[in-house]
């Protein structure tokens, strides 16, 4: 399916790191949006006590989005059991762009969609993938725009297992 001219668009000024709107961009250190409030579509998964959240917003358009998938699986393998809990939140425009991309990237961990951009625009997203990693509060700790492979992937191991060891002490 072709995507329409707005969406290719927004797709180059994303890829920019370019908004079409003035965005609220979350900061480290900050509290993350409700995720219940923004009406995803989708069931959020069961938050564990003393664990930690990655959100990650993706779209179906987004080549560096279908790389990061395998990582946040290893990652959710590695440390579900300790208390990473991941959630990827889609904003594509059309359910079946996000479902197609589904069937070929088949992954454990929960999938959101933000359909009417809400959450979207809370976190003044401007890059896809982009990714929030929270601690047991809900405060965003450590912030991503993009995904640069192995690279990222270490980042991500280094910021969870810090978090993770520091909630249990």
């Amino acid at each position: 399916m072709q995507p329409n001219k707005r969406t290719c668009l927004a797709a180059l000024l994303i890829g920019l790191g370019l908004t079409l709107a003035a965005s609220a961009d979350i900061k480290v250190g900050e509290m993350f949006p409700d995720l219940a409030a923004c009406k995803l579509e989708g069931k959020l998964p069961d938050m564990p006590t003393g664990g930690v959240v990655l959100v990650d917003f993706w779209a179906s358009w987004c080549g560096p989005c279908a790389q990061s998938f395998p990582a946040m699986e290893e990652l959710l393998k590695t440390y579900g059991s300790r208390g990473l809990v991941v959630i990827a939140v889609n904003v594509d425009e059309k359910k079946a762009d996000m479902d197609n991309f589904l069937k070929e990237h088949r992954v454990t961990f929960s999938i959101m969609r933000d359909a009417k951009q809400k959450l979207v625009e809370k976190a003044g997203i401007s890059a896809m993938p982009s990714s929030f990693l929270l601690d047991k509060n809900g405060r965003v700790m450590y912030a991503h725009s993009g995904f640069h492979g192995s690279e990222t992937k270490k980042q991500y191991v280094h910021e969870i297992e810090s978090l993770l060891n520091q909630d249990h002490k």
